[in-house]
């Protein structure tokens, strides 16, 4: 009786070892040079694609899919879907930009607006590159230049972004290494600094008219209270709207695409400058973390400016989980495991 108990132990055991192996995601990423795309396939689905165009004003990880291919990013301005808002074209996916480099606007610049009535940056990429990463997965690496509205580098940038699923949750982390080819003033902004803009459906809940892409692909104004359904929670405690320009470790986003459950949870790094980082995100579906906005979140009382001297270099480390139901709980051991890397 005493060997059949221990045989069944090794079983279960065996068992368990093996459904925990079929939970972690198998990680593929593909190139296609012409398109300036390279795409992150889990398990042969596509989680999203790194884009590099020069037109995007910057790189970015559009689109971006939950588990069972539920599109989180909006789609407008690249790809527009119905019932999308047509506001702020520079809003494209996850990205990472300022609003503010030696006087010049890195966040909003886009092919929609006129760079004759302000100062605006871009950054341009040099190489991109498949990498094996600490989490022996395939990871992406960027190497860019962050350029004045003169055409003239100011900043080298160094990114590597590293990709995982286990249990259906998947990560994106971003490692991010500016260096500061001229004297580079950083100068308190609002508007900064790891962001991305979600699909529609995952907006706070508002009576306010938005202008959005109708199905005869055209824009028209509505009241869709009902059909979005995002609520912020962030590790201080505080929720919905009122969590813009509070500090935070992590922000969850939680809502339903299509009636299916979503969770985004965007996570500082304990080693970055001014931690936690500010939350710069709205209920129309900006969802954004910012360390370099102290002046401007804390009315004045606060102030950083950061000033990088020639040379100099500073790394910044971020972390967006995309799952399902996800309880706050399960999230701070997320967000432990994420801290320690």
């Amino acid at each position: 009786m005493k060997k059949e108990n221990k045989w069944l132990s090794i079983v279960f055991v065996m068992l368990i070892q093996s459904a925990f192996a079929q939970k972690a995601g198998r990680i593929r990423i593909t190139e296609e040079k012409d398109k300036q795309r390279l795409d992150v396939l889990i398990n042969d689905s596509l989680f999203t694609s790194l884009l590099y165009a020069d037109s995007l004003r910057k790189h970015v990880l559009y689109p971006v899919n939950a588990s069972g291919g539920i599109t989180v990013t909006r789609g407008y301005p690249l790809k527009p879907q119905v019932g999308d808002q047509v506001d702020h074209p520079h809003q494209i996916g996850v990205w990472f930009n300022y609003g503010d480099v030696n006087g010049a606007d890195y966040w909003n610049n886009s092919t929609k607006i006129d760079t004759n009535k302000k100062a605006y940056g871009t950054i341009r990429v040099n190489k991109v590159s498949v990498v094996k990463t600490a989490n022996r997965n395939p990871g992406i690496k960027v190497n860019a230049l962050w350029l004045n509205p003169g055409a003239k580098p100011v900043m080298a940038e160094e990114t590597v972004y590293a990709f995982s699923e286990e249990a259906g949750a998947r990560l994106i982390s971003r490692e991010t290494k500016l260096t500061a080819l001229v004297d580079v003033s950083l100068k308190d902004n609002k508007e900064g600094l790891f962001g991305m803009r979600v699909s529609r459906q995952l907006e706070h809940p508002s009576d306010k008219a938005v202008e959005v892409m109708d199905s005869a692909g055209r824009r028209a104004k509505v009241v869709e209270k009902n059909f979005t359904t995002g609520f912020y929670e962030s590790s201080g405690g505080i929720s919905g709207e009122a969590v813009f320009g509070t500090r935070a470790e992590w922000l969850k986003l939680s809502g339903k695409v299509d009636s299916k459950a979503v969770t985004l949870i965007l996570m500082d790094h304990p080693q970055n400058v001014n931690y936690p980082a500010f939350l710069m995100s709205r209920g129309y579906g900006l969802f954004a973390l910012n360390p370099l906005g102290a002046e401007f979140y804390t009315n004045g009382k606060e102030k950083l400016n950061l000033i990088l001297k020639k040379g100099e270099s500073k790394v910044f480390r971020h972390g967006l989980l995309v799952g399902h139901e996800l309880s706050n709980g399960q999230i701070d051991l997320l967000y432990k495991k994420f801290k320690k890397n």
